[in-house]
């Protein structure tokens, strides 16, 4: 009579002849997005990330987290059980809060998140070990961390909320959420929510994964004619640059903060990304349009939160319908649009100015000085507007990602091998202040 573990012993065969057939499938078709189905390794984890997301977000839509935020929102862990599963979700009302100030509503993240489409793979030419997943509509990236990366993440999540109260236009990524998934008998999976850069990606012509260096930093592009989707690296870049016209001292001011907070993270090994489309003719004109600047005006103001209010951070993208706005000077030349507005909601800034260009003429407003401090700018009327500048010709999608990487003991002792390995080169492995200083160089040379 044949055994139980003698009938497994081929379908576990067959099972792993199956994921190495498609491991080597994936590797030939070099890089790129590809569902996630039934045939698929992760199909079940990205199952189980599905249910468990959809219940964590509920939990949130039925408990929706207060205005102000308390320590205690910091370090709640929720634990949810499912079949054949446990989800764990860490400061849940923090990126509740982060979320909602981002203009997303939690129906509508629950449903990108949890939708009846598969998820989709990124095969990452990244060193990391992690998995990288984006929800089928593209909005949400997933990404598996380790232990160290979750808690380094969650111990610094106060300051890293507070740096975008401060600076509301900071080009770094928004994490989303954190999230543990405890199977029976497997070791537990740490994963993080983000808003993807690359949003919506559907005439994107070619993306860049930055870092200011050279070793290691070129990646063979996409067969021409190809649909696969390959993200190019420093070396791919030069004799490139970034035409942003009057963005630009934005942009490079921008940068300079951002890793500014980096370098106080004591990280480096982050990654500038960056990507570009072209506009369509009627978007060129479009941007300075009278209707069109009313609503950059405000996505880029976001009436209903204050940068001074201590609940959740003033991250603008949300439009409410229910703030006045008056339009009473325009000026659209080459040098200088100007906005002014007035809120009804804000008797104590009665009139506020918002200037697209830095630098102009004139005595400039208690608003207006403040929206300078925080180098804030006049944001786009699209998705994703955080992430997006329009320069003349081209839209760019532009996001710093992967603050993970602590410069300890190993980094240094790396960075003393790269010297012997690598004399004269430019490597990725340098102290956070030298790395966050090459980085703004970089934005610096090859914006226009």
């Amino acid at each position: 009579m044949t055994s139980q573990s003698e009938m497994e012993a081929p379908r576990r065969s067959r099972t792993v002849r199956r994921r190495l057939l498609w491991r080597l499938r994936q590797q030939w078709k070099l890089l790129g997005l590809f569902e996630i189905d039934q045939e698929h390794e992760f199909y079940a984890l990205t199952c189980m990330m599905k249910e468990g997301l959809s219940a964590a977000v509920q939990n949130t839509i039925d408990n929706p987290p207060l205005d102000e935020l308390s320590e205690d929102d910091f370090k709640v862990e929720v634990t949810q059980v499912h079949k054949g599963f446990k989800m764990q979700t860490f400061a849940g009302p923090v990126f509740a809060s982060l979320r909602r100030s981002l203009g997303m509503s939690e129906k509508e993240y629950q449903s990108s998140l949890s939708s009846e489409g598969f998820y989709l793979q990124f095969i990452s030419n990244s060193k990391s070990k992690a998995d990288f997943f984006l929800t089928n509509d593209k909005k949400f990236f997933l990404k598996t961390q380790n232990k160290r990366e979750a808690k380094f993440l969650l111990s610094n999540l106060k300051i890293y909320m507070q740096h975008l109260e401060n600076y509301p236009h900071s080009l770094l990524v928004k994490f989303l959420g954190v999230h543990r998934i405890k199977i029976p008998h497997q070791s537990k999976k740490y994963f993080i929510v983000m808003q993807s850069v690359f949003y919506p990606d559907e005439r994107i012509e070619a993306r860049y994964d930055i870092k200011g260096c050279q070793v290691s930093r070129w990646t063979d592009p996409a067969p021409e004619g190809s649909q696969i989707i390959v993200v190019l690296k420093d070396l791919n870049f030069e004799g490139k640059n970034i035409n942003l016209g009057q963005q630009r001292s934005w942009l490079v001011r921008q940068v300079e903060i951002d890793t500014a907070f980096l370098q106080q993270l004591n990280v480096l090994d982050y990654s500038l990304l960056l990507a570009h489309q072209p506009l369509h003719k009627d978007e060129k004109g479009q941007s300075l349009s009278f209707a069109n600047l009313i609503m950059r005006t405000k996505k880029s103001v976001n009436p209903g939160t204050s940068p001074s209010h201590s609940g959740a951070p003033s991250v603008p993208g949300a439009v409410e319908e229910d703030a006045t706005l008056l339009v009473s000077e325009l000026e659209c030349g080459t040098d200088r649009c100007q906005v002014r507005e007035v809120h009804c909601d804000s008797p104590d800034i009665p009139l506020r100015a918002f200037d697209g260009a830095a630098g102009a003429p004139g005595a400039p407003g208690p608003g207006l000085r403040e929206l300078q401090a925080q180098n804030r700018r006049l944001l786009p009327n699209f998705r994703n507007p955080l992430h997006v500048i329009d320069g003349p010709e081209l839209r760019y999608f532009v996001g710093i990602i992967d603050i993970f990487t602590v410069y300890g003991f190993r980094k240094r002792l790396e960075h003393l091998w790269k010297r012997l390995r690598y004399p004269g080169q430019a490597f990725s492995t340098v102290s956070p202040p030298a790395y966050s200083s090459r980085l703004c160089q970089w934005v610096q040379a090859h914006a226009q």
